[in-house]
């Protein structure tokens, strides 16, 4: 008898402490599920603990990708919605991760693929102002220093912005400054970190070596230290190259945004202490007309907590810093200029 009760007592601890974990984890939505960032992102995101429940829409090839993820072993469930449903993709999301675009093809020019992944961000964002206006949104389109600007714009047309909930992902640009300097260095790269920060292309990426452990293995302003920061700014250039022209910086990207979306649940949930770069609305540059800037950002139970200072710039990067501030300005008012023809 007593061990009949005893094995009750502890199926009925087993369940509540179920039931409490449960309570803590987070539905997410990944809207661009079927493509070359969509299907890996799914993948990691299913194997995140912290995801309860994952919603995965396209406009092709998202249920199929649903019933392949679905088969990880792991708590999460997961839904594919066809192009029909993205608003019920949306019920319930607690955080939006939007991947969704084309990549750049041959004979397309930047303003093609601009107007394109432009079209389609802003479409994005309007559903989710109408189902999910309280959800977190992590934004990988390109061009993020636009499509940012574009979601704020059209959240705040339709009175549900909220800047501490508004990512642009720069994190691929933290893994590569990591893996390039820790290849100099000869160090582990998960422990060499680097604060990258401006936007997310070319001369707006600007990483922070000499504020790294490891950045005394480069001289700053030598050759080796300006080809790794030419490196990191063009690193995706590498993978296009590498492809053949069949893809871009697809796998990588997708390892990026979910650790960032692990940090953001991570804060979600109450651990304190998370800081990682991410473009977002930012007060650092404003006089200079600037809105969103990436730098170090602390996030906290509502998103946003507090957004870091650079801290002390060498003279080299204060001017790379330079260089990045016009190109930003541009690329954050051809977002809000499309949204305002649109």
């Amino acid at each position: 008898m007593l061990s009949r009760v005893a094995l009750r007592s502890t199926s009925r601890l087993t369940t509540r402490a179920f039931s409490t974990t449960q309570a803590r984890h987070t539905k997410v939505a990944v809207l661009g599920a079927g493509g070359g960032i969509g299907q890996p992102l799914s993948l990691l995101l299913k194997s995140d603990p912290l995801v309860t429940s994952l919603s995965l829409y396209d406009i092709r090839g998202a249920p199929g990708v649903a019933a392949d993820v679905g088969h990880v072993d792991t708590g999460s469930e997961v839904v594919g919605y066809a192009a029909d449903g993205l608003d019920a993709a949306l019920d319930g999301v607690e955080v939006v991760v939007i991947p969704a675009g084309v990549p750049r093809k041959p004979g397309m020019t930047r303003d093609d693929l601009f107007k394109t992944n432009a079209s389609i961000v802003c479409d994005l964002a309007k559903a989710v102002a109408k189902n999910a206006p309280k959800a977190h949104i992590l934004v990988i389109s390109n061009p993020v220093n636009s499509t940012v600007p574009i979601v704020a714009r059209t959240l705040q047309q339709a009175g549900v912005y909220d800047p501490a909930k508004l990512f642009g992902i720069t994190t691929l640009d933290v893994v590569r400054a990591s893996r390039f300097l820790a290849g100099i260095a000869n160090t582990d790269p998960i422990k060499t970190s680097v604060t990258v920060v401006g936007g997310h292309s070319g001369v707006t990426i600007v990483p922070l070596i000499s504020q790294s452990p490891a950045g005394n293995a480069v001289k700053l302003g030598s050759e080796e230290w300006k080809a790794l920061v030419h490196r990191i700014q063009y690193g995706g250039d590498e993978v296009v190259k590498a492809k053949d022209g069949a893809g871009s910086a697809t796998l990588s990207m997708a390892y990026a945004a979910a650790k960032f979306a692990n940090k953001l649940l991570r804060a979600l949930k109450g651990e304190t202490g998370v800081v990682t770069p991410t473009f977002v609305e930012s007060p650092l540059f404003k006089k200079e007309g600037i809105d969103f800037f990436a730098s170090n950002v602390e996030l906290g139970p509502n998103g946003v907590a507090k957004i870091h200072e650079l801290g002390k710039l060498s003279p080299e990067e204060q001017e790379l810093v330079n260089a990045a501030l016009p190109e930003l300005k541009k690329n954050i008012e051809k977002g809000y200029e499309f949204v305002a023809s649109n």
